[in-house]
């Protein structure tokens, strides 16, 4: 059965020639279609390499994380059990990314600013910029993380202070955690309803068809709205940077360092060759320059994706609790990626999800 499933699968996905190359990437098709038949989402993210992989790791927020001083002080990465061996940022299946945005109430404008994460003990390669936000600025980070379980840890309340979600009741989301999001969306929204902020349109594909957005069912796969676009700089001796013109020409002999997520899936690789243009803001630490992220990937799908659209559904693994559904969890979960919480399971049907996804 689960071999026929996926050849039907991947055949829709041919018949669709415009995401044949990429949705095989954002589907994960042959996990996808087991999940489709259990109704139950299940991914060994680490693959093969687990076994000699710690995948669970923790990220120090330094103190006032949202302050222009929070943010240019580098995380800390560090193994949630160092019996289960080390974790390493230069390591790209342990890799962990923060992506920080301000919006300016009085403006509308948003801005971009991706702190930095190191290994514990260890300093960058090079000093983070320090970004210049605006007065009464409403700045949110998003976490993402290319193991499996990223747990967030103070210092000196720097999780209150960040009003930071990880999970709920001792349950992580995994991948994903957030700090301020919501009041970040809430500005966002207030800003578009007064008319200074406007999301740009999807536009057209080279295809001919309309752009797709984060929440289009022929980009999102079992996980949907999960980590960020944040990159850094890694140098041979494993300290990392932030990437900016001044890093890239200083530093030598550098690897870039990526987040695995829908939103990097849509804003670099789908849109680079679908001749669509992510919604892009000013960076901060690297002034001149512009960034996609993942809180405007959010905004602009929120008011533009046309039926059906896609929202996480409420067996998506980083929003059940031992096995099973948890509503509080799968809300928390959606505030961070302006969705609306729902107030039944039925109203994020899995079912329902997966019938979109086989109808691409």
């Amino acid at each position: 059965m689960q071999q026929r499933y996926r050849r039907k699968a991947v055949s829709s996905i041919v018949r669709r020639k415009r995401f044949s190359p990429f949705m095989l990437i954002g589907l994960s098709v042959p996990v996808v279609l087991t999940l489709i038949v259990s109704t139950v989402f299940i991914l060994p993210r680490l693959g093969s390499r687990a076994a000699a992989v710690n995948g669970d790791c923790t990220l120090i927020v330094p103190s006032n994380p949202l302050s222009a001083q929070g943010l240019a002080t580098p995380y800390q990465l560090v193994a949630t059990d160092p019996a289960n061996g080390a974790c390493n940022e230069s390591n790209k299946v342990q890799a962990a990314f923060v992506q920080g945005a301000v919006i300016d109430p009085a403006t509308g404008q948003i801005s971009i600013y991706n702190p930095l994460v190191i290994d514990q003990g260890t300093q960058p390669a090079a000093t983070p910029a320090v970004a210049q936000l605006p007065a009464n600025g409403v700045v949110a980070l998003w976490f993402g993380f290319n193991g499996n379980n990223l747990t967030l840890q103070g210092t000196n309340g720097s999780l209150e202070q960040g009003r930071c979600v990880n999970g709920v009741n001792g349950s992580i989301f995994g991948q994903f955690a957030y700090c301020n999001a919501p009041a970040f969306f809430r500005a966002a929204n207030n800003a578009m309803r007064a008319g200074l902020l406007n999301a740009p349109p999807l536009g057209m594909a080279n295809d001919g068809k309309v752009c797709p957005s984060v929440r289009d069912f022929g980009v999102v796969d079992m996980d949907q709205s999960d980590n960020v676009v944040t990159s850094y700089l890694v140098t041979a001796n494993g300290q990392t940077a932030q990437v900016t013109t001044a890093n890239m020409t200083a530093l030598q002999n550098t690897q870039t360092q990526v987040n695995g997520s829908d939103n990097r899936l849509l804003a670099v690789a789908m849109d680079g060759a679908l001749g669509c243009t992510p919604w892009m803001a000013p960076d901060l630490a690297n002034p001149g320059h512009m960034l996609p992220a993942l809180p405007l990937n959010e905004l602009q799908a929120a008011r533009l994706q046309a039926p059906p659209v896609a929202r996480v559904p409420a067996n998506d693994p980083m929003v059940i609790t031992n096995n099973q559904p948890d509503i509080n969890k799968l809300n928390a979960y959606r505030r961070g990626v302006d969705q609306s919480p729902v107030s039944t399971l039925v109203a994020a049907s899995t079912t329902t999800y997966c019938r979109h996804l086989l109808a691409i």
